[in-house]
């Protein structure tokens, strides 16, 4: 199969956020447009594809779509997968002044370049311009659709809102368990991911039980998809993943790996315990955590996430090229190295 429909997705999207944010570009407000600009990886130093992010939920958005209905064009829903992309760069630059983080994508944050005053308003400005694109929608798309489509995407803002506030309050909590866990990221990532499965199976004309399909999709893939990212988060690559890996020890990030170790209640958790731990001793404690059974605990569970991801996605036998591209991009998602 070509990989053509995936490029011009991409190109497509790119073009239709790039049209959602112009918005902001008058004179008066050229420097805001500059930080979004920026934010989004158009414009600054080191521009390149990997600073734009991988723009996987719009992705996702497109390709449900187009894999239920052939005869429904990707394109009438263009605007609502800007929507959710323009909704998870608000996230992320909000993400990135709460836990104080100077790097994302190999570049500083915009929060380091114009300050945190200036980058709370840019990622406020996202936010404003993801439900105008959401209202766009309605010029191609059924009204009633859209109503229930606007709906789904604010209860999932509000989701990560929930997400975002469990995540801050964990740092300070020692007594979590791995429920506490599962209900952070289902909110703070999952939620998301879920919705953009959703709506994109809402807007090709899926039945009801066809879209809780599609949504439970979304939930499983989002699940793993932090699993992944809490694995990558202490032993990736720093330079592929464009994210440190010592920060999530540094800051007492309660991530999967790091619970069970505290769950195992060994040598980890005894210098958990003790008090911060430092940038140069991060690696000793990360080994530590290996020898323990927690990258595999976290690997076994992202195993269990993946088959049932697949498993809904096997139950909506998605069609034609969108449905091949579907299957490889969730492989590609959960066997990713950044």
């Amino acid at each position: 199969m070509s990989p053509s429909l995936v490029t011009d997705m991409q190109i497509t999207l790119e073009i239709e956020l790039q049209s959602q944010i112009c918005r902001l570009n008058e004179v008066s407000t050229s420097e805001f447009y500059e930080m979004v600009t920026y934010h989004m990886g158009w414009s600054g130093d080191s521009t390149s594809q990997s600073t734009s992010g991988k723009r996987i939920r719009p992705l996702l958005l497109l390709l449900c779509s187009a894999s239920i209905d052939q005869n429904y064009s990707w394109r009438n829903a263009l605007s609502g997968a800007a929507a959710v992309e323009l909704l998870h760069n608000f996230s992320l630059i909000h993400d990135d002044i709460q836990d104080n983080s100077d790097i994302r994508r190999n570049r500083p944050t915009l929060w380091r370049m114009w300050g945190i005053p200036q980058a709370i308003n840019a990622g406020d400005g996202l936010y404003a311009l993801s439900n105008l694109a959401i209202s766009n929608l309605v010029q191609k798309n059924p009204p009633n659709l859209v109503i229930k489509i606007a709906s789904i995407f604010n209860n999932t803002c509000l989701n990560l809102t929930r997400g975002q506030y469990l995540d801050m309050s964990y740092e300070a909590k020692d007594n979590l368990s791995l429920d506490n866990y599962w209900l952070m990221i289902t909110n703070k990532t999952a939620a998301l991911i879920s919705a953009s499965a959703e709506i994109g199976a809402i807007l090709a004309g899926c039945d009801e039980e066809g879209q809780e399909v599609f949504r439970q999709f979304g939930h499983y893939l989002g699940l793993a998809f932090q699993v992944k990212d809490d694995i990558l988060g202490i032993w990736g690559l720093e330079n592929r993943t464009g994210k440190s890996t010592t920060k999530d020890l540094i800051t007492g990030k309660k991530t999967l790996p790091i619970l069970y170790g505290i769950r195992e209640n060994k040598k980890f958790a005894k210098r958990w315990f003790e008090g911060s731990i430092s940038i140069t001793e991060a690696p000793v404690v990360a080994a530590q955590l290996v020898k323990e059974g927690a990258k595999k605990y976290a690997e076994d569970t992202l195993d269990q996430l993946t088959e049932m991801a697949q498993k809904y996605l096997k139950i909506i036998t998605p069609l034609g090229q969108a449905g091949e591209e579907l299957f490889d991009l969730t492989n590609r998602l959960l066997k990713r190295d950044a």
